[in-house]
């Protein structure tokens, strides 16, 4: 960093000392010496006294002020040099104090930023191994129980093989979801996008869980009846993810026996793609907190329903990784409305 050299404190500190020796020395001559000092002189001494005060005021200043205000800036902006502006350094302390400031909240922001993320860290990888963990357990409990004879006896071999073997498919579909995740967050997953009739993907999720619906007599159904398809742009693969994993949370959690419905909301350029259900509902408290990994409202009840624990986190990263935005709205014991947005396709 370059030092930008102020004056005006040299300049008013000369002027001050130059004023102060030059009125004491025509009052001293006049007075003490009766001597009257001639205008050419009394002129020529104040100007040498000015230009030798600035001149020695400034280098010292120089010399002991801004080297260290300059070892203040180095030190700091070892840390984080593009936290500072780039311009050169000052002697104005309130511009030092003001740069300083900003460095401080700067900081500040970033350590509770870092904070926060520890906190996440730990939580995640807690969620993680207890994600795993249990799984895990349960196929090593079930081949050891069969190493340990249990073969023996076919039905319960066989019983117990398809334990183990769900178990190995929990994890298998918790390492697909991670994986997922992790190209979203990295944008190393090639989007296909193309024009789609959302109704039809809609309607070909329903049919695949009509079965799981009917187990818990949950309806399975559009707000309306429509006539012409509503098309739209994106992922076909993708999005049907997304509306099977909202509508299997909508079955999961829905109030048995009730109703899970589908809308659609259009404008001149966007579909609004909604799913309600009349469930059990959201606390407001948990709402922000829904779309993060292994996130889960009611621990023990989520993981009784299995399921990996990223369905809502795969949503999100899936809408956002099309530029699109989700929604989520819920009323505790009465319901809850979760809603994306997608590209409409333009008319001709």
């Amino acid at each position: 960093m370059k030092i930008k050299k102020t004056y005006s404190f040299a300049f008013w500190t000369s002027i001050f000392i130059t004023l102060f020796i030059t009125v004491s020395l025509y009052f001293s001559a006049y007075f003490y010496l009766n001597i009257t000092l001639k205008t050419t002189f009394f002129l020529l001494f104040t100007g040498v006294i000015f230009v030798f005060t600035f001149f020695i005021t400034q280098y010292r200043l120089e010399k002991f002020i801004y080297k260290r205000i300059k070892k203040i800036y180095d030190s700091v902006s070892v840390l984080d040099p593009s936290d500072f502006h780039k311009t050169a350094i000052t002697s104005d302390i309130d511009a030092l104090s003001r740069e300083v400031q900003k460095f401080a909240e700067i900081k500040q922001k970033q350590i509770t930023n870092l904070n926060m993320r520890e906190s996440y860290r730990r939580e995640f990888l807690g969620n993680v191994s207890h994600e795993l963990k249990t799984p895990l357990f349960t196929v090593q409990g079930y081949l050891l129980t069969l190493a340990d004879g249990a073969m023996n006896d076919k039905r319960i071999g066989k019983k117990y093989l398809k334990r183990a073997n769900k178990g190995v498919e929990r994890l298998i579909a918790i390492v697909k979801d991670l994986d997922l995740i992790s190209k979203l967050e990295s944008a190393d997953l090639t989007l296909y996008k193309q024009p789609f009739n959302i109704l039809e993907l809609v309607q070909g999720v329903f049919d695949l869980l009509e079965m799981k619906a009917k187990k818990r007599g949950i309806s399975l159904h559009f707000n309306k009846h429509y006539i012409y398809p509503i098309m739209v742009i994106g992922d076909v693969e993708k999005i049907e993810q997304v509306v099977t994993n909202l509508i299997v949370n909508s079955i999961k959690y829905g109030k048995k026996d009730g109703t899970t419905m589908v809308s659609f909301d259009k404008t001149d350029t966007k579909v609004l793609v909604k799913v309600i259900d009349n469930g059990e509902g959201i606390k407001k408290e948990y709402q922000a907190r829904l779309f993060e990994r292994f996130y889960r409202v009611d621990q023990s009840r989520s993981r009784d329903q299995g399921g990996s624990g990223l369905g809502l986190s795969i949503v999100k990263h899936i809408i956002e990784a099309h530029n699109e935005q989700i929604f989520v709205k819920s009323e505790f014991g009465k319901g809850s409305e979760f809603s994306f947005t997608l590209e409409k396709l333009k008319e001709i």
